[in-house]
């Protein structure tokens, strides 16, 4: 069966297309059956799973994609060039003079369009949050940017102060970018993670009462005895009962070398049997496999970039001074 995930949240899973259950975002296939298996042989954990990721996941990019985010950054750093020229904080820095009755009100409508196209995925990702009850960085950047967009409208219309437009636009076009890159990184996690899975057999050859009965792999149960055939792929985690062969496990632990695996040897799923016949005894399947918690391990890192660490360290941080001179 194909599964689709969130380009954000590799973890989701979901067996019909759809939204993410945290951010609305669209899911996309991940491609082949193969997926289902890591999911679904954890036998009767799947609703519990889904839950867990709800309440785990920050909620991000509601109904967007990865190129959305690239669209409304070059649109919003267009529209940012003339918020930068009419701000009276930038031409007192670089020493120009550029002033024309209701020069204000041009500013507060560049200023007005970008705050809803540019930011609108983290209004969006703020009310997810919330709703999740998991405030992350989109909840810091929807109140900056929406306080220094108040504040602002307010000094237009008689305030007392200096407006924020500029700072208001830069920080929604550096975020932007910064989701953008985050995004395509999380879009290569998915895909390792989807090779890590592709690694598993559809059928699997079980002995019961003596002979052999092919399965489909997410009807395994621990204990059982898996016949593994030269050359098939291992199904599960298991111990060697019988035969002895030499296992190719470079893509799941680096080793370039066939390991030999005999009786009571350690096997691995998703690994590839070599010459010889075995007969090995189930000892973990599904979410408690070796590749499970591989994969697992794949998804939490996400393949981080530096840039997205700076971004999330430092401007959630930083942001919301944009409010401070309304104290």
């Amino acid at each position: 069966m194909k599964k689709y995930t969130c380009p954000m949240h590799p973890q989701v899973l979901k067996d019909e297309p759809g939204k993410c259950p945290l951010c609305g975002m669209a899911l996309v296939p991940v491609g082949g059956s193969s997926v289902s298996h890591v999911q679904k042989s954890g036998h009767g954990h799947s609703g519990h799973s889904h839950h867990n990721q709800a309440r785990d996941s920050f909620n991000k990019h509601e109904g967007h994609h990865t190129g959305d985010f690239l669209t409304r950054f070059w649109i919003s750093l267009v529209i940012t060039i003339p918020i930068l020229l009419l701000s009276h904080m930038i031409q007192q820095w670089l020493g120009f003079n550029i002033t024309f009755p209701g020069d204000k009100y041009v500013l507060l409508a560049l200023g007005t369009v970008i705050y809803i196209y540019g930011g609108l995925p983290f209004l969006k990702g703020m009310i997810g949050e919330m709703k999740a009850k998991a405030i992350g960085m989109m909840t810091l950047v929807a109140i900056a940017i929406s306080v220094a967009y108040i504040y602002s409208v307010a000094v237009v219309f008689g305030l007392q102060g200096m407006d924020f437009f500029w700072e208001l636009a830069t920080l929604i076009d550096i975020m932007l970018l910064g989701h953008w890159l985050e995004m395509r990184s999380q879009m290569a996690a998915s895909r390792a993670l989807q090779s890590l899975v592709a690694l598993l057999p559809n059928d699997v050859t079980v002995e019961r009462n003596g002979e052999a009965v092919k399965i489909k792999l997410e009807d395994l149960q621990n204990g059982e005895t898996v016949i593994i055939k030269p050359g098939e792929k291992i199904p599960a985690d298991g111990l060697v009962l019988e035969g002895l062969s030499y296992i190719n496990e470079s893509m799941l632990t680096g080793e370039s070398i066939p390991v030999k695996k005999e009786k009571d040897g350690k096997v691995i799923a998703g690994s590839i049997n070599g010459d010889g016949a075995l007969k090995v005894k189930v000892t973990a399947v599904g979410k408690d496999s070796y590749l499970n918690r591989l994969s697992i391990l794949c998804r939490r890192h996400k393949l981080l970039s530096p840039i997205r660490k700076t971004l999330r360290t430092k401007l959630p941080n930083g942001s919301p001074l944009l409010p401070l001179p309304l104290a």
